[in-house]
């Protein structure tokens, strides 16, 4: 049987948007936390970031997605098909007045500017962004530039294995942008502290949801000579996994790393070998969980919680054991180690990262 996976599909129309289970009074009962989370077009199957947010959704309610009964109900999730429409999807959400409304991801950071501070009444939690300063806007900030910096770190230690001669390593990321803008600068860092010479090449695909261009960027760079490349674009990157596949099973040395969740099975070509290296785990899962307790708890408060490695809330995957041996994981573990002792302090920023001896000067990274 199909598993019940869908979001509210949303053209946002002069009409307006009928949602699944009515507003917060038709739904539920007292002591309930009723909640949305309003993500981009990849929707909650990108199998990356937005599917993340929302298996901590799942978690928080304590159903699964093939055993989700109070959905539609207690919780759903909604899709905004066009970051032009976002501020009227969000302002359309808030309306149905739930407990807490999640938008995800930097595209709705102007959408949430606006209308958080026209409803101060409405808790938000909002992933990916911070520094809004408001009391109803819980910001869960990820520290990305550390567990990127970790899955760098082993593709360039499997590149010298391989005995890989001028290795070259690309990132594909989605939106420019801050965030996006940590997950490269910590991978090119910890690329460079292995291999100080690599050559970096970079792409932005402008979408969350476009992983043709992906892979056919990935093709292009494979063909050259680029030996892994680290997507952090939502569901585009599964285009550089799908390009990865099909090279490594005509038998070609090319890899890729996932993202935000672990992609190792994605990449699978046979039952027992997978084209994603590792991937970097950043744990929006657990963002969403927090902020959910907070409501229902009665203690959510406005502001910035940063979660890095220390809080266990990003790093890096082992499960492709064929391809990373214990040897290798050993001397990851010793540069996790110096990041949690702060012996090792990264750029997170562009600007920051330049100052660096060595560090590519002609990125197509932003900071803002």
């Amino acid at each position: 049987m199909k598993k019940i996976s869908f979001c509210i599909l949303l053209s946002i129309l002069l009409t307006g948007v009928v949602f699944a289970g009515g507003n917060k009074a038709e739904a539920g009962k007292p002591g309930d936390i009723i909640s949305r989370m309003v993500c981009d077009e990849s929707g909650i199957d990108d199998k990356s970031f937005n599917q993340s947010a929302w298996e901590g959704v799942l978690r928080y309610y304590g159903e699964t997605r093939d055993n989700s009964p109070n959905r539609g109900k207690l919780y759903d999730a909604v899709v905004g098909q066009n970051k032009d429409q976002y501020e009227a999807l969000l302002q359309q959400v808030t309306d149905e007045g739930y407990d807490l409304v999640i938008p995800t991801g930097t595209s709705f950071d102007e959408a949430v500017k606006v209308v958080a501070r026209r409803n101060p009444n409405q808790k938000y939690l909002y992933i990916d962004e911070g520094g809004f300063g408001l009391p109803n806007v819980l910001s869960a900030v990820f520290s990305e530039q550390e567990g990127s910096y970790l899955v760098g770190v082993v593709a360039a230690l499997k590149a010298k294995a391989d005995g890989i001669v001028n290795p070259q390593f690309g990132f594909i990321g989605g939106m420019q942008g801050a965030v996006i803008t940590r997950f490269e600068m910590g991978y090119i860092q910890g690329i460079l502290s292995v291999i100080p010479d690599a050559k970096i090449l970079d792409y932005y695909a402008g979408s969350w949801s476009d992983p043709g261009s992906a892979k056919t960027k990935a093709k292009t760079w494979y063909d050259s000579g680029v030996y892994a490349i680290f997507s952090a674009a939502g569901s585009t990157g599964n285009g550089t996994i799908a390009q990865a596949k099909e090279y490594r099973a005509q038998g070609k040395n090319v890899w890729a790393i996932g993202v935000d969740s672990d992609q190792y099975a994605d990449g699978l070509y046979t039952a027992a070998d997978s084209a994603v290296l590792t991937s970097m785990i950043k744990r929006v899962d657990s963002a969403t969980f927090y902020g959910l307790s907070q409501v229902k708890a009665g203690t959510f408060q406005g502001g910035d919680r940063i979660l890095g490695m220390k809080e266990d809330a990003v790093g890096y995957t082992t499960t492709n054991t064929k391809a990373m041996p214990q040897s290798l994981i050993s001397q990851v573990e010793a540069k996790k180690q110096d990041i949690l002792s702060g012996k090792l302090a990264l750029a997170a920023t562009y600007a920051e990262a330049k100052r660096i001896s060595g560090f590519p000067q002609d990125l197509s990274a932003l900071d803002d």
